[in-house]
């Protein structure tokens, strides 16, 4: 199985803020969301064959956090290594990063939704990260289909996993709301292809926040 799991709280979510590659911290809440995905992801009794992770701190202390965890229930032997893996960083906003939604242009987010080709300015395209992200699923799908195979990421790469799974172009972002520290599971062992089996797995986050 491919688990995409979206890191926990950074302190631009906490302010609303855009947030592409600026490298934001978790927040106190953020760090209590990490505890509770690495209890609800070890809990499955099946050690991940691998974690990878964005290089961005928010994704890799998130996926610290995990690992920590599957210490609990499996031999030292067998514990997951934590890898960085750069096609699984968040859609570079360019010169939008950390910018309040509200103080954008008007009119820009109307022009992003109808062109998937839009680039922020200094930034990047939804096809783009859809490129860089089909091309990471097609080479674990193998070896997710043997194993679970952890990745901690951010909204776009793993919106733009789900349009993989699901044979869609990138547009497709737009109609996909997925909150932080959510898992998102994708069967890559079917006879015809991968599956989207669950999106946006947040009963885990129950009492906190």
């Amino acid at each position: 199985m491919l688990l995409l799991v979206r890191h926990g709280q950074s302190r631009a979510n906490a302010a609303g803020l855009l947030i592409g590659r600026a490298d934001s911290p978790l927040t106190g809440l953020g760090h209590q969301q990490a505890v509770a995905l690495g209890e609800v992801l070890a809990s499955r009794g099946v050690a991940a064959g691998r974690i990878l992770t964005s290089p961005l701190q928010r994704a890799m202390k998130t996926a610290q956090v995990i690992a920590a965890a599957y210490a609990s229930v499996i031999e030292p032997a067998a514990l997951p290594q934590v890898k960085v893996d750069g096609r699984f960083v968040e859609l570079d906003y360019g010169e939008l990063d950390e910018t309040a939604p509200s103080e954008l242009p008007p009119g820009l987010w109307d022009r992003w939704r109808s062109d998937a080709a839009w680039r922020p300015p200094g930034g990047e395209t939804l096809g783009e990260v859809r490129a860089r992200v089909s091309a990471a699923c097609e080479e674990l799908s193998a070896e997710a289909a043997r194993s679970d195979v952890v990745v901690v990421s951010h909204v776009s790469p793993i919106k733009a996993a789900v349009t993989w799974a699901l044979g869609g172009g990138p547009e497709l972002s737009w109609r996909l709301s997925l909150g932080v520290a959510s898992i998102t599971r994708i069967s890559t062992g079917g006879p015809v292809g991968p599956a989207l089996v669950s999106f946006n797995e947040t009963a885990h986050l129950a009492g906190l926040g």
